[in-house]
């Protein structure tokens, strides 16, 4: 199968997308072309993922369908952005229209169920390895940054941590217990928090999505900030399925493990007790922005500490 068949047969219908006409022309040009509306912020983001680094040789297409395009989506989340369009780069070793068609299919999937189209993109052959731009919008100047952090704000995540991390000790388990799927659907499908991201534009301090682990990724907003944190460990929330699985280890893999793509924000107290009881029912508080610098974490002494993954050996 040619270059431009392949495009045409597996991707060209993700190009199919467009939220409200800002995506002016997709796959098929030297060029897309994005249309910014009046008031509005261009947010992008790209992300590369490479086999037996980001995912396991021999993952599921259609879930890696899914999964590449959700967690570039994640990074639109932690800036409030609504998705629009993105670009695929993609790396194969061979045209093989079983995989392709698996891959297709999750990327499809993913496409319209966070309302975002394939703009372009390129192929070419090599070690499989996928990178994908996205782009979004925000409100002018009201993007989410990992820069506002304040004394006094609350530290929120908006979802329980840790099952994505537990579901790699399960992924060549044949017949997986209904605990070990519930991990597993965690890591397969992750879900970037866009309704809830769009929501907290004006009113969270800062945010980032929770890629490289908690304090990690933590650590990010407290340096852009130049501010401290002090966490409890007790209040971070944790699925049934998690605790069930891993017992004491549970609390670790919530503080370090990657890839569960929930948000971790700040929010002045009193903005937080204004919001709606619904919104107010997704974050939970599990610390306080410091002005002393560093992160304290409590009822954590049996938990050790992992630094954030970094691809070239330094420590983050």
């Amino acid at each position: 199968m040619g270059e431009f068949e392949l495009i045409r047969q597996y991707f060209q219908p993700l190009a199919d997308n467009a939220r409200q006409g800002q995506l002016i022309l997709g796959p098929g040009d030297d060029c897309a072309i994005q249309r910014i509306p009046p008031g509005r912020d261009l947010v992008f983001s790209v992300d590369t993922l490479v086999e037996g680094v980001h995912f396991p040789p021999n993952y599921p297409p259609e879930y890696l369908g899914w999964r590449s395009l959700a967690v570039a989506v994640s990074d639109l989340a932690a800036m409030g952005a609504d998705p629009v369009c993105f670009t695929l780069a993609l790396s194969l070793p061979r045209a093989e229209p079983e995989w392709l068609a698996g891959y297709s299919r999750g990327l499809a999937r993913a496409s319209d169920a966070f309302g975002i189209a394939l703009a372009g993109g390129d192929t070419t052959r090599g070690p499989l390895t996928i990178t994908l731009q996205v782009h979004g919008t925000v409100q002018e100047g009201l993007a989410l940054q990992r820069s506002g952090a304040r004394a006094g704000d609350l530290v929120c995540v908006t979802g329980p941590l840790g099952d994505a991390g537990a579901a790699l000790d399960f992924l060549d388990t044949a017949a997986p217990t209904d605990d070990q799927q519930a991990v597993l659907a965690r890591y397969h499908y992750p879900e970037p928090r866009l309704q809830l991201g769009a929501v907290l534009v004006g009113k969270a301090s800062a945010a980032i999505d929770i890629s490289d682990g908690l304090l990690s990724d933590l650590q990010h907003i407290l340096d852009a900030s130049g501010v401290g944190a002090e966490v409890d460990a007790g209040k971070i929330p944790l699925s049934p399925a998690l605790v069930a699985l891993k017992g004491g280890e549970a609390l670790g893999l919530a503080l370090n493990a990657g890839d569960d793509y929930q948000l971790c924000l700040t929010i002045a107290e009193e903005v937080l007790a204004e919001l709606d009881s619904h919104v107010r029912s997704q974050l939970t508080a599990i610390g306080r922005i410091s002005p002393k610098l560093g992160l304290n974490v409590a009822n954590a002494e049996t938990v050790g500490r992992r630094q954030g993954y970094d691809h070239f050996g330094r420590s983050v």
